[in-house]
């Protein structure tokens, strides 16, 4: 995985073998940013990373000027792979070793920006448990945005505050925003 732009702009990341993790390719994870960039200022927001697996797209985030980085995974393979990337990196990620539904339970965290990347093999139920959460718990500050990242193959647009969905091969970026 390398990172598109920024401080950190063409550093590839290796990330061990062993992890249970599917990175979001890098011509996705460029096309996502794309999106974001014409939404916000990277220097202004804060982040939450959920289901953080190799940390791609919080090191992307970092290497635009986001300060506030908070990664969620509950693998502590990938906790430790993030804290040794952004120690090495000097990156503002904090991190959290934390089942995700777990912690959207308890969280008091507000974020501008809320990506979630599950593993595809997720049922529906446990697609739509994730904006159910994050909106009943009103972890998504003003114009914030929920993005989920999931297979062609799963639908999200009936679900309460989904916006729009972008396809890029076999990945699909759901939107989600307050009312």
């Amino acid at each position: 995985m390398r990172i598109i732009s920024g401080l950190y702009k063409s550093r590839k990341i290796l990330a061990p073998k062993n992890l249970p993790v599917r990175p979001t390719t890098d011509m996705a994870k460029e096309s996502l940013f794309n999106i974001l960039n014409n939404l916000y200022y990277f220097d202004e927001v804060s982040v939450l990373d959920l289901f953080a697996g190799t940390g791609n797209i919080s090191y992307e985030f970092a290497s635009r000027g986001s300060s506030q980085i908070t990664c969620v995974d509950q693998h502590f393979g990938c906790i430790k792979f993030i804290n040794q990337t952004a120690e090495t990196f000097d990156m503002p990620i904090e991190t959290i070793k934390s089942d995700v539904f777990k912690f959207l339970e308890n969280a008091q965290l507000q974020s501008n920006i809320i990506f979630a990347d599950p593993p595809y093999s997720f049922s529906d139920e446990q697609f739509s448990k994730i904006p159910e959460l994050i909106f009943k718990n009103e972890l998504l500050l003003d114009e914030g945005l929920l993005v989920i990242e999931h297979s062609k193959h799963t639908d999200l647009s009936k679900l309460e505050h989904y916006g729009y969905s972008k396809s890029y091969g076999g990945n699909v970026f759901s939107f989600f925003e307050r009312d």
